[in-house]
Parts: C-alpha cells; sequence; structure tokens
C-alpha cells in the first residue's frame, strides 16, 4: 500500500469459534491462528486517530475514511440523523463528484446503501445537501470533510465489544481515542479518560475496569463478556489502546497481567510505537506525495448491489465469504499535499463538559451489526441468523430481530421481530444457567488445584535451600543443631555422599571427552 504512517492499522482475523483477534507480530502466524492455511486476514484500523485530518499523508487519511464509512454501515458510528445526512453527503461527493441532473435522476440517493436503515426523509436530506451545499468539492476535500465531522462524534473510533452489565442488560464496551466508553440505548452511560483508569482486569468471562475521577474518587466497573475468550481479547485490546494513547514513550510499555497474583491469569505486553512517538515520525515524512486508486462509481448497477458496493467496500483485503461483485475500475488520483495544522485532538467529549459522563448519541438504541460474517444483506440475512447461533458468534438483540423480520436494517420492526427478542433468552435460559453452574465448578476447581502446585513448588525449592544450607560450611547456630541430629546423618551418609560422588565421577568422565576431542 506504499503507507508510511502504519502504526494505526492492524491485522485482524477470526478463529474458527468466530472470535475476532489482532495478529501480534511478535509472534509467528502458526502460533496465533488455530486455522489451517489458507489464513483469511484483513487490514483495519486498530487505533483511531485522535483527529484524522491532521495525519500526515492523503494515503493515511483514504484507508481511514474507508474504514469509518464502514463502521457506518454497520451501525458502529451511530448519530443523530442531521449527522447521519451530512457524512452520508460528503459520501456521495467522494464517490460520484458533482451533482448532475443527467447522470443522476430523481432519487438517486437511495440506490446507496450508508446505514443500516433508511428512510425517505433521510435519503432527500442527503441529496439535498449533496446538491446545494457540496458542489465543486474534490474526492479529497469531501474526505477530509468527512473525516473532520466523524471525529467529533461521540462513538467516533468505537471497536464495540458485546457485553451485559450486573444486572443483565445488554452494553457495549468500546476504547476511543480519548478513554474508555460503555454505551447502552441510544445513550454513553460511561466515559472516562484513559488518565483516570488505573487497571483493567478480567477473571473467565468477568472484565473489571479501575479508575481515579475527581476528588480521589475511585470506582470500580464490572461487566460480562459472552465468553472468556471474548473478554480475553477485550482486556488485550484495553491494554494496548491505554498504552498507545496514554503513554508519552514506547519505553514506558510495561508487561500487564490480568491477575493481582503472579500465578494467576494472563500476562500481556503492548509491542509498539505510541500515540505521540507516530505523530512525531510523520511530522518528518517529506517524500512526494503517493499515488492513490480511488473508485469511481457510475449508477448503471441495481439499487441493492450498488448500495452493497458502495456501502461495504472494504480494506485490502475483505473478510468475505463471496467475491466482489463491483463493476468499477480504479483510477489513479494524485492529490497535493494538505498543509497540516498542529496536532490537537478534538472530540465532542472534549467540547462539552468534561464532568458530564453521560450523553446522547443517537435517536436510536445503539445496536452495531456483528461483522464477523459478512455484512447482511436483504437476501440471506437470515441463514445470517442462523450460521450466528450455531457458531456461537455474539449477536445483539435487534440484530436477531432484524434478521427474523427479514430485513437489515436497525430500529423499528414488526411483530415478529419483537416476537424473537422475547423469545430467544426465554428458550436457552435453562441451558445458560446450567452451563454457568458448570463453568463456575471448573473454575473453582482449576484455582484449587493450581493453588495446590504452587504450594508444593514452593515447599521442594524450600527443602532444597535447606539441604544446601546443611551441607554447607556455614556456622549459624540452628543449622549445627540440624547437623547433630541421627536423621540428617543417616541422610548425609546413605544418600548425600553417594549422590556428591555419583555427580563427581560423571564431571571428571564429561571433562575427559572434551580433553581427547
Amino acid at each position: 500500500l506504499n503507507l508510511l504512517e502504519k502504526d494505526y492499522f492492524g491485522i485482524r482475523y477470526v478463529d474458527p469459534d468466530k472470535q475476532r483477534h489482532w495478529l501480534e507480530f511478535t509472534k509467528s502466524i502458526s502460533k496465533q491462528m488455530k486455522s489451517q492455511p489458507p489464513f483469511t486476514m484483513c487490514l483495519r484500523v486498530k487505533f483511531y486517530p485522535p483527529d484524522p485530518a491532521a495525519l500526515k499523508e492523503e494515503i493515511t487519511r483514504y484507508l481511514v475514511f474507508l474504514q469509518i464509512k464502514r463502521d457506518l454501515y454497520h451501525g458502529r458510528l451511530l448519530c443523530k440523523t442531521s449527522d447521519a445526512a451530512m457524512l452520508a453527503a460528503y459520501i456521495l461527493q467522494a464517490e460520484i463528484g458533482d451533482y448532475d441532473p443527467g447522470k443522476h435522476p430523481e432519487g438517486y440517493s437511495s440506490k446507496f446503501q450508508f446505514f443500516p436503515k433508511h428512510s425517505e426523509k433521510l435519503e432527500r436530506r442527503i441529496a439535498e445537501i449533496h446538491k446545494t451545499e457540496l458542489i465543486g468539492q474534490t474526492p479529497e476535500t469531501a474526505e477530509l470533510k468527512f473525516l473532520q465531522k466523524a471525529q467529533m462524534l461521540e462513538t467516533y473510533g468505537v471497536d464495540p465489544h458485546p457485553c451485559k452489565d450486573v444486572s443483565g442488560n445488554p452494553a457495549f464496551l468500546a476504547f476511543t481515542p480519548f478513554g474508555f466508553v460503555v454505551l447502552q440505548g441510544n445513550k454513553r452511560v460511561h466515559f472516562l479518560k484513559w488518565d483516570e483508569v488505573t487497571k483493567l482486569k478480567f477473571e473467565g468471562k468477568t472484565f473489571h475496569i479501575y479508575a481515579n475521577q475527581k476528588e480521589d474518587k475511585k470506582i470500580i466497573l464490572t461487566y460480562f463478556a459472552p465468553t472468556p475468550e471474548a473478554c480475553k481479547h477485550l482486556w488485550k485490546c484495553g491494554v494496548e489502546n491505554q498504552a498507545f494513547y496514554k503513554l508519552e514513550k514506547s519505553s514506558q510499555v510495561r508487561t500487564v497481567s490480568s491477575s493481582n497474583l503472579f500465578f494467576k491469569g494472563s500476562r500481556f505486553r503492548y509491542s509498539g510505537r505510541v500515540a505521540k512517538e507516530v505523530m512525531e515520525q510523520s511530522a518528518k515524512i517529506k517524500r512526494e506525495p503517493p499515488e492513490i486508486h480511488r473508485y469511481v462509481r457510475v449508477l448503471s448497477l441495481g439499487p441493492r448491489m450498488l448500495g452493497k458496493a458502495l456501502g461495504v467496500l472494504p480494506l485490502y483485503p475483505a473478510l468475505t465469504g463471496q467475491q466482489d461483485q463491483l463493476r468499477a475500475s480504479p483510477l489513479p488520483m494524485t492529490s497535493p499535499a494538505y498543509a497540516i495544522e498542529s496536532f490537537i485532538p478534538r472530540s465532542r467529549s472534549q467540547v462539552t463538559d468534561s464532568g458530564d459522563r453521560t450523553a446522547v448519541i443517537s435517536d436510536e438504541t445503539y445496536s452495531p451489526s456483528d461483522s464477523v460474517l459478512p455484512t447482511p444483506v436483504a437476501e440471506h440475512s437470515l441463514e445470517l441468523a442462523v450460521s450466528r447461533q450455531i457458531n456461537g458468534a455474539p449477536c445483539s438483540i435487534e440484530e436477531e430481530k432484524e434478521s427474523e423480520a427479514g430485513t437489515p436494517t436497525v430500529g423499528d420492526v414488526g411483530e415478529l421481530g419483537a416476537d424473537s427478542r422475547v423469545a430467544g433468552p426465554v428458550q436457552s435460559a435453562g441451558g445458560e444457567a446450567a452451563l454457568s453452574e458448570m463453568e463456575q465448578v471448573n473454575k473453582f476447581v482449576l484455582s484449587v488445584l493450581r493453588l495446590l502446585l504452587v504450594t508444593i513448588g514452593l515447599l521442594f525449592v524450600l527443602l532444597l535451600l535447606l539441604i544446601i544450607l546443611t551441607e554447607s560450611d556455614l556456622d549459624i547456630a540452628f543449622l549445627r543443631d540440624i547437623r547433630q541430629t541421627p536423621e540428617f546423618e543417616q541422610f548425609h551418609y546413605e544418600y548425600f555422599c553417594p549422590l556428591r560422588r555419583w555427580f563427581a565421577c560423571k564431571l571428571r568422565w564429561v571433562g575427559g571427552l572434551l580433553i581427547n576431542k
């Protein structure tokens, strides 16, 4: 890709259990991926830039633009209707250029799929903005304006992790450039700045986040992930994001343990540069701007296929199970370099009162689609829902409603969708309770066994240390008393002395072999 500002990106893969992972570049692929070759991996934005418009190179901004456009389609970048219309209009301007009555017939904006759900009113507003407010903007300018608008939203940079709170209510946890957020319904219910977060910990499916707020107010938030693997992935993402955005230098990175006890839990260390170092390194780039291959769209495709092509344009390579059916040819477009201003992170979280930890993010419930599998479309949304249930992949309540109703949209659905939301938990309540009890028993047994093994190991080490001390020449009172006991004399003459002679004989034999060679 001829990409220099690559620290913001990562390689993502999905294991056979449909759990997402970030590829660790310090380990071999064979040790990380459980599946068999050929491996399927995809490029994604791993660390969202605090101010994407301030990125040095246009190629980096373009790839971030593609990722945020994908987030918008999957419902991850959820926002109010007015903001959504503006973002979609910028995408239209970047993809098809200025409005042309001869090329763009009435209702042309309805042929594009920008969001999980469209309304005629929203489509009319998108077309109105595109026709009147964005005339003359080049693709580079439209993309830059899109990034500036997106990074002001509360859900910018959100890579949601589905969880449940202590009351069993669904929630989405995420790590953004500015801190840790919890989204429930159409609100952001918690926001902790990175400077306030003191520790991230997990055990099994339970995730804890410790923070210190103003006036030494300490809080602990607890959430429950769908599986232990999902919880560990959540913890590792939190450790990496905190190190990337909070630390001043990569030399300050330390190995983190998920438990306070040295013999329990997982240990993990972020490997890579931190945000401040990346920005300093980017400022030193002085090469000619690389050529960018954009996709120019035409309105000759069918409405659904064109919407799929524009809304689901993946980063390279795409994580889909079928061939792309795009009918567009890449045209090289080279843009002049932009004069980048000084790095000043901005977000709606910083513009608003820092004491306000809650905020309304949208008129609709936050319910992003699960992008582990190919993006759902109307023809096979029901099959996707069934496959997810079989594979055990996490799926939001709203998405289950959509799949039952046969539509990929988010929001209001019919009675059939509402029934499916109620029926699902009732049918699986007994099985989940039994599994939960078994998991707790297994967890307790494993903890006891681990403690027993550690205790035996410590006793063995202490015994060896005691033998070494008693056989040494140290003249200490309690050691003299031990040496004078009949038991020690028996051990000394019957076991220790023969063993010492045997080792000495072996050492002389090995030494003779080395001398002869």
